[in-house]
């Protein structure tokens, strides 16, 4: 992420600077590392996007030499995290076993979800609003 969104507006989304393959070493040596690391990743790319202005909107980045408007740079990048959230999700399901909380409808509560849901009246709202219930983006 940090390659990716570092500048993007600027510099080509694979810099020189990146180590691609030493991605792939087990060399996290702890919980509060990773999301550290997963936190900066994150950062980079909100400050990426707040970078986005009526004034360079249509500016051309530069991905591996190869042109993006900023809305495809963007929806590459995001349609590509999915991919590797579901690899940690795998791997998390893998270590955890029976202990894992489904991150969805969990197994064998299908019914009982949709009869929750279909008991409800027919509206419009984000499906991610019953989640954040309490937070500011209530307010």
């Amino acid at each position: 992420m940090l390659s990716r969104w570092t500048d993007f507006l600027t510099t080509d989304g694979e810099k020189e600077w990146r180590q691609r393959e030493a991605e792939f070493d087990n060399d996290i040596q702890s919980r509060e590392e990773l999301l550290a690391k997963w936190e900066q990743g994150w950062q980079c790319l909100f400050a990426a996007l707040d970078s986005v202005t009526p004034e360079n909107s249509h500016q051309t980045v530069y991905i591996r030499n190869q042109g993006h408007s900023i809305t495809e740079a963007i929806n590459r990048q995001l349609a590509h995290y999915p991919y590797h959230i579901g690899q940690i999700v795998f791997i998390g399901k893998m270590v955890r076993n029976g202990e894992w909380q489904s991150l969805s409808i969990p197994r064998g509560n299908s019914q009982a979800y949709n009869a929750e849901k279909f008991a409800q009246p027919a509206r419009k709202a984000h499906f991610t609003d019953e989640y954040l219930k309490g937070t500011a983006r209530e307010a």
